[in-house]
């Protein structure tokens, strides 16, 4: 069970590890041990996060969510296998701890009659600037 927060936990069933060669460091052993791993979950049929979290842990996951509905994550960063297990998760935590905080929503305010009077000055000097610029006509 991969733990959360205190109300969200995930349960075993529902990440699938496999484990494939990995390309980056290692030397020898890159060729004959499978340490990268791939963490795949299920997160579209997932019943411990609501609907709201899935929306925003799909935003989140940019290219790394699936079309049907799963989140896919591979480290292959180092060279121990339960190493990137444990990166793999902590990755998937992180990810869903970030997708559990709602956004604050933001309240409309209007600028302050002195901050709108302020910029109207400011436009009608700079009118008056590029006006002086212009060529002197005669009377």
């Amino acid at each position: 069970m991969l733990h959360i927060s205190d109300t969200v936990a995930i349960q075993d069933w529902e990440l699938t590890e496999s484990f494939m060669r990995a390309s980056g460091p290692g030397g020898q052993n890159v060729n004959k041990v499978s340490t990268a791993v791939e963490l795949r979950f299920e997160a579209e049929r997932s019943p411990s996060l609501p609907p709201a979290v899935k929306a925003r842990l799909k935003r989140l996951a940019g290219r790394r969510w699936t079309q049907d509905g799963a989140l896919v994550l591979q480290v292959d960063s180092t060279r121990s296998q339960a190493r990137n297990r444990e990166i793999a998760r902590e990755r998937l935590a992180e990810l869903i701890a970030r997708a559990l905080v709602a956004p604050k929503r933001r309240i409309a305010t209007k600028p302050t009659k002195g901050s709108i009077r302020r910029r109207l000055d400011g436009k009608t000097q700079r009118g008056e600037i590029k006006a002086l610029r212009s060529k002197v006509r005669d009377p």
